[in-house]
């Protein structure tokens, strides 16, 4: 039976990797899991949803 090397490519920079063999997966380095990390936190990447109500918005449903 031969064994089938499982390939992916990286989210960040498009590199061919082996998942297997990759202990930083989905990304091809930890330099391009950082930066995708540094991306989340300066919130440069949004998850679709509503917006949460404002302070003032919040306070004017609490009045009624």
């Amino acid at each position: 039976m031969v064994e089938e090397k499982v390939t992916a490519c990286c989210p960040r920079c498009g590199t061919v990797i082996r998942w297997e063999e990759n202990p930083y997966r989905p990304f091809c380095s930890q330099r391009c899991k950082l930066i995708d990390l540094g991306k989340w936190i300066d919130e440069e990447y949004r998850l679709a949803g509503e917006e949460p109500p404002t302070e003032e918005e919040g306070e004017a449903e609490e009045r009624r």
